[in-house]
């Protein structure tokens, strides 16, 4: 048994509130290691000085954030993260549908418990004595708080940031414009994975940029394909994704962004790197940024690991770009909202943070070996700690009328022409989102309909006119 007591004096809100909270800190610190035994609830009262059912409560608020589970005979035992059940109770309500088509189509991440934990941060927030501040205009950067938080959660990645590199942006893709304003003019020639980002082609056109798609490999971007693309096209930008590639999930391995790095160097490419899900894998490679440090322009923010509608980006910009950088923030947003920066900043700094993305990875992981059962024998890519897979098409089938033939059955999704770049052949895949959903077991009736297709005659004229 583990002899764990955790300190509850000095803090505000329900008793049984600020015990889950403790067991959750110390879950996502490693106090309390995975398969560990928790106290026997009576003995915990007695210890803390409350009622038995106040830690009846804290136990099952911790179980329903999938935290811990318990086993009749045996006691309560810390979770651990290969188990099926985690976190089976559903989530509170948000604005996503529980009936209607099931939609693939938006990488989302799971409905979580950051609401509960908004409520108490706002309380915290309304007896403070600086309110003022988050509501009045902040110039070079915002608040320092803020920065020094966004280092410190750039820092969890490997990326060795000082808080003066910081910038705020409003969420990871006004970064990408941001970054792109500050690197291009209209008329140059972006690189870009051939595969990419969805929305970075209409950001790109309202810039007047001219996109020029680099090959892939189950690697990533390929080196030498990259320095044919430099020295035919002249770009001096690469955007890129090497941790969980946006569509096909790909991570890049420490020697090929090392390589990366060295052709950038060698042509005077600035490089932005979209790391928006770095947060999601439990094991990862450094950042691309950490080999080019002085030519990387690196992106990450909270709405993917935390919450989406946390529409805070924090932006590391080595001293040469950074004026340029602010300067674009400034004129596109004058500044992201201080208000939803502190409370970002808060949860980064006393671990909320840490413990929202380690539910958010759980989640992600038993929606995947959900996926992985239910297309067994189904060409696909998929890494456990992605909300997202990308699946490729058997023969005759074509993505529009997978697209189609799925839409009439009442599931939604994504094919590859969506983030493909120029002329090269479009590939038959679709993508296919586990996090938006609410349940997991819309996503098991979503995914056995994609099944039964795949696995049905092809009819074209079962399609859709």
């Amino acid at each position: 048994m583990t002899i764990w007591i955790p300190n509850i004096t000095g803090k505000s809100g329900p008793k049984y509130l600020i015990i889950a909270d403790a067991i959750s800190g110390a879950v996502a610190d490693g106090t309390l290691a995975r398969g560990a035994k928790l106290p026997p609830q009576r003995d915990l009262a007695y210890r803390l000085g409350v009622s038995l059912n106040t830690v009846t409560r804290s136990y099952a608020e911790a179980l329903r954030r999938g935290l811990i589970h318990g086993e009749i005979g045996r006691g309560t035992f810390v979770q651990t993260q290969d188990q099926a059940g985690v976190a089976d109770t559903p989530p509170p309500h948000l604005v996503r549908p529980d009936t209607g088509p099931i939609d693939f189509r938006l990488n989302l991440p799971a409905v979580g418990h950051s609401a509960e934990l908004l409520s108490k941060t706002l309380a915290d927030l309304s007896r403070s004595s600086a309110l003022a501040q988050f509501l009045d205009y902040q110039t070079d950067g915002g608040l320092d708080a803020h920065a020094h938080a966004g280092a410190a959660w750039i820092g969890r990645l490997g990326m060795e940031a000082l808080d003066r590199n910081i910038v705020l942006a409003t969420g990871a893709q006004h970064g990408v414009m941001a970054c792109l304003m500050a690197t291009t003019r209209p008329g140059d020639t972006l690189l870009a994975e051939q595969l990419t980002y969805a929305p970075l082609k209409p950001i790109a056109h309202h810039l007047g940029l001219k996109l020029s798609g680099v090959a892939l490999d189950e690697y990533g971007l390929i080196p030498e394909k990259l320095d044919d693309a430099c020295r035919k096209t002249a770009a001096k930008t690469l955007y890129c994704l090497p941790t969980l590639h946006t569509p096909t999930t790909v991570t890049m391995p420490e020697d090929r962004r090392r390589s990366i790095a060295d052709v950038a160097r060698k042509h005077g490419l600035a490089i932005i790197e979209d790391d928006v899900f770095g947060f999601l894998p439990q094991d990862r490679p450094p950042p691309l940024a950490s080999f080019a440090p002085e030519r990387s322009l690196f992106i990450t923010s909270v709405s993917k690991s935390l919450a989406p509608g946390l529409r805070i980006g924090y932006l590391y910009i080595p001293d040469n770009f950074l004026g340029a950088v602010r300067g674009a923030i400034s004129m596109s947003c004058w500044m992201p909202p201080p208000l939803m920066a502190e409370i970002a900043g808060r949860w980064i700094l006393d671990g909320t943070a840490d413990r929202l993305n380690n539910w958010q990875r759980m989640e992600a992981g038993a929606r995947q070996r959900i996926a992985c059962k239910l297309l067994e024998g189904h060409s696909f890519q998929a890494d456990p700690s992605s909300f997202s897979l990308w699946l490729s098409l058997p023969d005759p089938w074509r993505a529009d009328d997978f697209r189609m033939a799925a839409e009439k059955r009442g599931v939604r999704v994504l094919t590859g022409e969506a983030f493909a770049l120029g002329q090269a052949a479009v590939p038959h895949a679709v993508r296919l989102c586990l996090g938006y959903e609410r349940s997991r077991e819309r996503i098991i009736t979503g995914l056995e309909i994609v099944a039964e297709i795949l696995g049905g005659k092809y009819d074209p004229n079962a399609l859709p006119i």
